[in-house]
């Protein structure tokens, strides 16, 4: 059995088909973990889900920006972006079937691969966040998007305040924090407090900032994390580091990492890279 980790779909099913076979992915031996921005901006973001449905427990994903704002599409408290492309899935005849498959994807995946503990997200984990923590934060917002009333909250989750985490937050500001961390982030400081408006690479950090996974003391950094969401970052392999955004519905690839036991004295799984070109290119734009 195989372990892979895909970056962001982005609508792109051309590309996610070409990718499977690549790696040559049977649904019956291997898994697939699906980082995030499974829809949206690319051509095909009906079939992407389509697809990820038919595969069952082979496909685990979590839930990026992109997906949150579908969710909120279909709630009636967000009106679409003229850049949009879920407009098939609204339509289609089972777009009940589908959301109701959507939200009930995860925020936060801590899996562990021959005993070795690996962290997924879509886009970050704030320092003081331990990778224990960040899934029972993530387990929060899941209940109430599985709820019975998922509307309420969407209407409430976006906003950039707060932008520093505190345990003593509540409601929906609690929750709006954290689904910041998990798909938004990018930059942010040793306390905890999030920037939200520079979207270049980690070179770009403004002053007093940091790539959220180089903060000195990060309490995730004893677990491997894998996220995407970074598209201007790209493919990024450190021991305890992987990001798979490549950008590929901006004219990259669309990139994944196979995952095997660490070797031995190692303390993170190994991994090996697939990429396929995206011949559905849009124009650059924020992930």
């Amino acid at each position: 059995m195989a372990l892979y980790l895909i970056g962001d779909i982005q609508g792109c099913d051309d590309a996610l088909q070409r990718l499977l076979d690549c790696i040559d992915f049977s649904a019956s031996r291997d898994t697939l973990f699906l980082l995030g921005d499974l829809v949206n901006r690319g051509p095909d973001s009906l079939a992407v889900l389509q697809r990820l449905m038919r595969l069952g427990h082979s496909a685990r994903c979590v839930l990026g920006n992109h997906d949150l704002h579908l969710l909120a599409l279909a709630h009636g408290v967000r009106q679409p972006h003229r850049s949009d492309t879920l407009a098939a899935i609204l339509d289609a005849p089972d777009c009940s079937a589908m959301l109701e498959w959507l939200a009930a994807q995860r925020m936060a995946i801590l899996e562990h691969v021959q005993g070795n503990p690996v962290l997924m997200v879509h886009a970050g984990v704030l320092p003081s966040w331990t990778a224990q923590r960040t899934v029972a934060l993530a387990a929060e917002v899941e209940r109430v998007l599985t709820g019975p009333e998922p509307g309420a909250f969407l209407k409430e989750m976006y906003g950039n305040s707060p932008d520093r985490w505190s345990e003593a937050l509540t409601g929906s500001a609690r929750l709006r924090c954290i689904v910041n961390a998990l798909t938004r982030l990018r930059f942010c400081t040793p306390d905890d407090r999030m920037e939200f408006d520079t979207k270049e690479g980690a070179s770009a950090a403004p002053a007093g900032f940091w790539p959220w996974f180089d903060v000195p003391g990060r309490a995730s950094a004893p677990t491997m994390v894998a996220f995407g969401h970074w598209s201007t970052l790209g493919w990024l392999d450190r021991p305890n580091v992987l990001s798979l955004d490549t950008g590929c519905v901006w004219g990259g690839c669309l990139s994944a990492a196979r995952l095997a036991p660490a070797s031995m004295g190692a303390a993170h799984p190994s991994r090996a890279l697939f990429q396929v070109t995206c011949a559905q290119a849009q124009q650059p734009g924020a992930a």
